[in-house]
C-alpha cells in the first residue's frame, strides 16, 4: 500500500502547488485579496465556468491562460489517478480473495481457528510454532488484517455460518478451535462443525461455568475456561514457582528449546513389542518418556523401563525439538518420509 500513499501524496502536493501558484499570481498581478485570488484559482482549475470576479488585465489573462492549462491538466490527472487506484484496489481484493481460496482448497488435515482475539491469537501462534497448517476465521476486518500481516491464512467471515465453515474446508480439517467472544457463538460453531464433520476434534472456549457441560454435550472434545485456568496458574506460580517456570519452559519455549510432544507408534514400526529399555530413547536421543497412552485409551504415567510399546500407542515425551522430531521419524516412518 506504500505506492498508493506516495501516489496520493504527490497528487495532493500538485493540487496545493497549483492553488498556491494561482492565488499568489492573481494577488501580485491584479492586486486582489487573498480570498478573491484563491476563489478565482479554484473555479478556474475545476472548470466550473463562473465569470471573472474582476476584470483581468493583459498580464492577468496571460497568467490565467497558463493557469488553465496546468491547473486543468492537474485536475484531470487527479481524476485519472483516483479512478486507477479504485480499479487497482478492486483487482487486488479480487485476486487476494482468489489466492486465499486456492490456498484453503489445498489444505488437508488442517485446523480452523474461529476468532482471533487474545485466546485465538495464542492458539494461532502455537499452531505456527508447531508448523501445523491452519486458517483463521473472524468477522472483524482489523483482526483479519492483523492475522494476515503476521503471515497467517485468514478469512473475513462469520464463523457461525455453515457456508463459511465449508469454505475453509471443514470436511477436510482435523480440528477446530472455537474462541469467539460469546459462549453462544462457540456453542453454535461446535454444533455446526459436528454436523458438517462428525469426526472433527473441537476445542472450545467458555466464559461461564454452566456452559462447559453444554459444550461437551454439543460435541466439543476439549473445553477450556480461560479465567479458571489463569486463576489456577497464578496460584501455582505463588505456591510452586519452580514448577510453574518448568511448565512455561516446556509449553511456551521460554528460554529453552524444550517441549512436550505426543508421538504415535506406527503398527509397522520396528520398535513395536519392544520395551522402553530396548528402545534406549533417553540415552540415544536425550528424550524422556513421561507417559504412554495405550491404544485402548488407558494412560500409563511414568512408565517403567520394561513397559512394552504397541502399535497405536502414543508416547508423551519431553526433550529438545530436534530430538522429538527424530523420535517421531523413528516411530512413524511412513509419516516421517
Amino acid at each position: 500500500m506504500d505506492h498508493f500513499s506516495r501516489r496520493f501524496a504527490f497528487l495532493g502536493a500538485a493540487i496545493l502547488f497549483v492553488l498556491l501558484l494561482g492565488t499568489v499570481g492573481f494577488k501580485v498581478i491584479e492586486g486582489w485579496s487573498l480570498f478573491d485570488s484563491f476563489y478565482m484559482t479554484l473555479f478556474t482549475i475545476t472548470t466550473v465556468g463562473y465569470s471573472e470576479l474582476h476584470g483581468l488585465s493583459q498580464a492577468g489573462r496571460v497568467f490565467n491562460s497558463f493557469l488553465i492549462f496546468f491547473g486543468v491538466t492537474t485536475m484531470f490527472l487527479a481524476v485519472g489517478l483516483v479512478t486507477q487506484t479504485a480499479i487497482e484496489l478492486e483487482l487486488l481484493q479480487y485476486f487476494g480473495k482468489r489466492r486465499i481460496k486456492n490456498m484453503i482448497d489445498r489444505l488437508r488435515n488442517h485446523y480452523i481457528v474461529c476468532g482471533f482475539g487474545r485466546v485465538g491469537r495464542g492458539a494461532a501462534e502455537e499452531l505456527t510454532r508447531a508448523g501445523s497448517p491452519f486458517v483463521v476465521v473472524d468477522s472483524s476486518e482489523d483482526r483479519v488484517s492483523r492475522a494476515i500481516k503476521a503471515g497467517m491464512l485468514a478469512v473475513l467471515a462469520d464463523a457461525t455460518r455453515d457456508d463459511t465453515l465449508r469454505e475453509v474446508g471443514i470436511d477436510r480439517a482435523s480440528g477446530l478451535i472455537a474462541t469467539l467472544s460469546s459462549d453462544a457463538d462457540n456453542l453454535f460453531v461446535t454444533l455446526s462443525a459436528k454436523g458438517l464433520n462428525p469426526d472433527i476434534a473441537i476445542c472450545a472456549r467458555v466464559a461461564e461455568e454452566e456452559s462447559e457441560h453444554k459444550m461437551r454435550r454439543a460435541g466439543a472434545s476439549f473445553v477450556f475456561a480461560p479465567y479458571d485456568i489463569t486463576g489456577h496458574r497464578m496460584a501455582q506460580a505463588m505456591l510452586r514457582p519452580h514448577v510453574s517456570q518448568f511448565i512455561d519452559f516446556t509449553t511456551k519455549n521460554v528460554g529453552l528449546n524444550v517441549g512436550i510432544e505426543q508421538v504415535r507408534v506406527a503398527e509397522s514400526c520396528e520398535f513395536v513389542d519392544r520395551t522402553l529399555a530396548q528402545m534406549q530413547v533417553r540415552r540415544e536421543l536425550g528424550v524422556i518418556v513421561l507417559a504412554i497412552r495405550k491404544a485402548d485409551g488407558a494412560m500409563q504415567f511414568n512408565p517403567p523401563a520394561d513397559a512394552v510399546i504397541s502399535g497405536g500407542d502414543y508416547l508423551i515425551a519431553m526433550g529438545e525439538q530436534d530430538s522429538l522430531h527424530h523420535l517421531e521419524r523413528l516411530l512413524a516412518p511412513e509419516a516421517g518420509g
